[in-house]
């Protein structure tokens, strides 16, 4: 038998629809903390042990003739541009064409992106390949756990992976899993049976974690259910901050007949609907958060870490935002450090200004939102870096990061003992290399505070004596029922146990 030969394709986006900034081309182009727009060949060599989908999916088909195309990954904003969109869209669809004759396609999507003009960014990139490629070549996907799938999506797609972890260390596995169920399609002749159920709550983004409950048990049973005529069936837990129809946790199944396929995804909704009232996660408010962190850290051998989820960039979040930071200085904390949050404009004063050197800053606050404002304090400039680094933790570990000039500035103002790093790039911290590289070690620290959800457990919990979620503004707004929903399909519960939504009367 002849080699398979794969076209495989990347585009990548998680849109948060309550985002103040848009998300352009250029955000493709660059990457930031991902690795930029590549091309072509140039693929295999980025790509290659790296814990992306792409990269577990290539090193896996070493048995296939791959025809690398595009991949590009934006951080996490606000709505997707349609000249964005449909200049990658475009790349994609006519490297396909140019590909000539192909057994089938992998890509490595999102599933969250959410365009100017389209709900279902993904969907639409589907059916536009669809009109290249025509209904029956095989498409293998894998998505992010945070996806919100529609039906005509899945319907658009032969088969689906979807990571299992939040924080995802297996995106690389995620993809390898694509490449297994890609060829068990090829092998088969013949199209998978699907089934697809969407759960009737939301669940909030910190309540979504795998490594504690019940995530953990959710998505332990997975594995369990396949075999007997199951090929696959996955869980994708949702993103919440999208004001779309179908935002929301989705079950998608695939197998050898409809019967056995829709018994298995039945039975993981029965199962989520029983999990309703497992969920539970409060935030903390700021003040009252760093006040126990620091009690906590008085007899502490290790640090406490507090998570900043609601300016979480990760999730489409600015990372200027200062609850947090004030919070930290106004309660006298010591030994403390945040990271990072993004102003360039500080980060670049700090370069300007030189190690050692004190300036009076405006940190934060660079994009106008609800309870947020620039903090006015004193500095002193103890690091600088240029912000090219290493990652190193089990979600990140091996990718290169380019978050322009960083700096660690000491705030000077108060009795606190408080250090913010600075950066030029939007990014989570996920990673414990954002301090460190710049000389600030996170294992000497009282508290350390990050801007992120969940995905920093993966690199933080293993240091932390604590972990507190605390509450402060921001664009990824964790409390469901208080978000200005319009376009959600009615009925979908704001959280578990929470209210139904209701459309506003026209």
């Amino acid at each position: 038998m002849t080699r398979p030969r794969i076209a495989v394709a990347g585009f990548q986006h998680e849109t948060n629809t309550f985002a103040p900034l848009p998300t352009r081309y250029h955000d493709f182009e660059t990457g930031g903390g991902w690795p930029a727009l590549t091309r072509g060949a140039d693929i295999f060599e980025v790509f290659h042990g790296l814990n992306i989908p792409l990269g577990g999916f290539v090193d896996a088909a070493t048995d296939w003739d791959l025809v690398p195309i595009l991949w590009c990954n934006a951080e996490p904003g606000g709505y997707v541009s349609q000249d964005a969109f449909d200049r990658i869209a475009a790349m994609i669809c006519q490297g396909i064409v140019d590909a000539g004759p192909l057994d089938g396609i992998y890509l490595d999507l999102h599933g969250a992106m959410v365009t100017e003009n389209f709900e279902d960014g993904e969907g639409e990139l589907l059916r536009r390949l669809r009109a290249v490629v025509g209904p029956d070549l095989p498409i293998a996907v894998s998505l992010d756990l945070h996806g919100n799938l529609t039906r005509e999506f899945v319907d658009l797609a032969s088969v689906l992976a979807i990571y299992r972890t939040y924080p995802h260390v297996d995106m690389a596995a995620t993809g390898a899993r694509a490449k297994t169920l890609l060829e068990q399609l090829l092998n088969r002749g013949q199209p998978f049976a699907k089934a697809f159920r969407q759960l009737d709550y939301l669940i909030p983004l910190q309540d979504q974690s795998t490594m504690r409950e019940p995530g953990r048990r959710l998505y332990g049973l997975l594995p369990g259910m396949e075999g007997n005529g199951v090929a696959s069936i996955d869980l994708a837990f949702g993103f919440p901050p999208a004001d779309i129809r179908h935002c929301g946790t989705t079950i998608v199944a695939f197998g050898e007949d409809q019967a056995v396929t829709d018994r298995a995804a039945d039975e993981m909704l029965r199962v989520l609907q029983e999990s309703e009232n497992a969920f539970h996660n409060p935030l903390i408010p700021a003040n009252a958060a760093v006040r126990q962190a620091i009690e906590m850290a008085a007899s502490a051998s290790k640090p406490i870490v507090l998570a900043d989820p609601q300016d979480n960039p990760g999730a489409g979040a600015i990372g200027d935002t200062t609850g947090l930071l004030k919070a930290l200085v106004g309660e006298g904390a010591q030994k403390a450090c945040l990271g990072m949050l993004w102003d360039p404009d500080s980060a670049a004063k700090a370069h300007e200004t030189g190690t050692g050197g004190e300036f009076d800053a405006s940190i934060g606050g660079r994009i106008p939102q609800p309870g947020c404002s620039a903090f006015e304090v004193r500095v002193r400039v103890e690091a600088l870096s240029d912000g090219k680094f290493l990652c190193t933790g089990p979600m990140y570990g091996g990718s290169h990061a380019d978050l322009g000039l960083m700096a660690v500035l000491l705030i000077l103002d108060g009795t606190s003992e408080v250090r913010v790093v600075v950066g030029s790039q939007r990014a989570q911290n996920a990673d414990q290399a954002i301090f460190r590289h710049i000389g600030l070690d996170p294992t000497t620290q009282k508290i350390v505070a990050v801007k992120s959800a969940v995905h920093f457990l993966a690199d933080y919990q293993p240091i932390a004596q604590e972990v507190l979620f605390t509450e402060s503004p921001g664009a990824n707004p964790c409390q469901l029922d208080l978000i200005p929903f319009k376009r959600l399909r009615p009925g979908v519960r704001l959280g578990p146990n929470g209210p139904a939504f209701t459309p506003a009367a026209d």
